[in-house]
C-alpha cells in the first residue's frame, strides 16, 4: 500500500478488488477482520478459524467485484460480516456445532438480502446477554431455565426451593420486569450515545 494512500472507502476497496490492487486487499483484510474476528469467536470459535472463515469471505467478495455489473448495496463492513457469519453457521453445522441461537440458513447467492434484519437480530441478542448478566442471580438463572431450558414452573420451585410453583412464578415475572428495564434502559443510553 502506498504511503500517501492510509484509507479506503467501500468504492475504493472495490475498485481496487475489480483491478487487483494489493494494496486494497492489504488494507481490507486489516480493516473488517476485527468484526469477523469476535463474530467467531464469541460464537465456539478459534483465532485460527476466523481467519479461515476471514479469508474465505474475502474470496466472496473478490469473485462477485470482479463480476460484470456487481453493486454493494450495503456497507463494506456489513457485506463480508454477512458472508462471514453464513460461512461461520455452515461449518458449525457440518462439524455438529450450534450457535447460541437457532437460524435458518439461506444460500450465499444474495448475502445482502435480510442483512439489516439479521445485524438487528444479533444487536438484540447482545443487549439481552448484556441485561441477562447485569440482572443477577438468582433471577438470570431462573429466567434462563424457564425460557431457554424450557424447565417447568415445578421444576424450577423445586430448584430455587419455593415453597409452590405460583411463588416461582411470582418471582420470574419480578425478574422479567427487572430484565425489561435493564433491557430498555441500555437500549435508551445506547441511543443518547449516538
Amino acid at each position: 500500500m502506498s504511503a500517501t494512500r492510509v484509507k479506503f472507502s467501500d468504492e475504493d476497496f472495490l475498485e481496487g478488488l475489480k483491478n487487483g490492487d494489493h494494496g486494497a486487499l492489504s488494507a481490507l483484510y486489516k480493516k473488517f477482520y476485527p468484526v469477523v474476528l469476535k463474530l467467531i469467536i464469541n460464537n465456539s470459535g478459534t483465532e485460527d478459524e476466523a481467519k479461515d472463515v476471514y479469508q474465505e469471505a474475502v474470496i466472496v467478495l473478490y469473485e462477485n467485484a470482479r463480476k460484470e455489473g456487481f453493486e454493494l448495496n450495503c456497507q463494506m463492513q456489513t457485506y463480508i460480516y454477512s458472508v462471514a457469519r453464513r460461512l461461520w453457521l455452515k461449518q458449525l453445522r457440518s462439524n455438529g456445532r450450534t450457535l447460541l441461537y437457532k437460524e435458518e440458513e439461506t444460500g450465499l447467492a444474495d448475502v445482502t438480502e435480510d442483512v439489516a434484519v439479521h445485524l438487528e437480530k444479533e444487536e438484540h441478542i447482545r443487549k439481552m446477554n448484556n441485561s441477562l448478566s447485569a440482572l443477577g442471580e438468582p433471577c438470570a438463572t431462573l429466567i434462563k431455565d424457564f425460557y431457554m431450558h424450557k424447565m417447568s414452573m415445578e421444576a424450577i420451585s423445586d430448584k430455587f426451593g419455593y415453597t409452590n410453583p405460583e411463588n416461582a412464578k411470582t418471582q420470574k415475572y419480578k425478574c422479567l420486569q427487572r430484565l425489561k428495564k435493564y433491557f430498555f434502559h441500555a437500549k435508551v443510553n445506547e441511543e443518547q450515545e449516538r
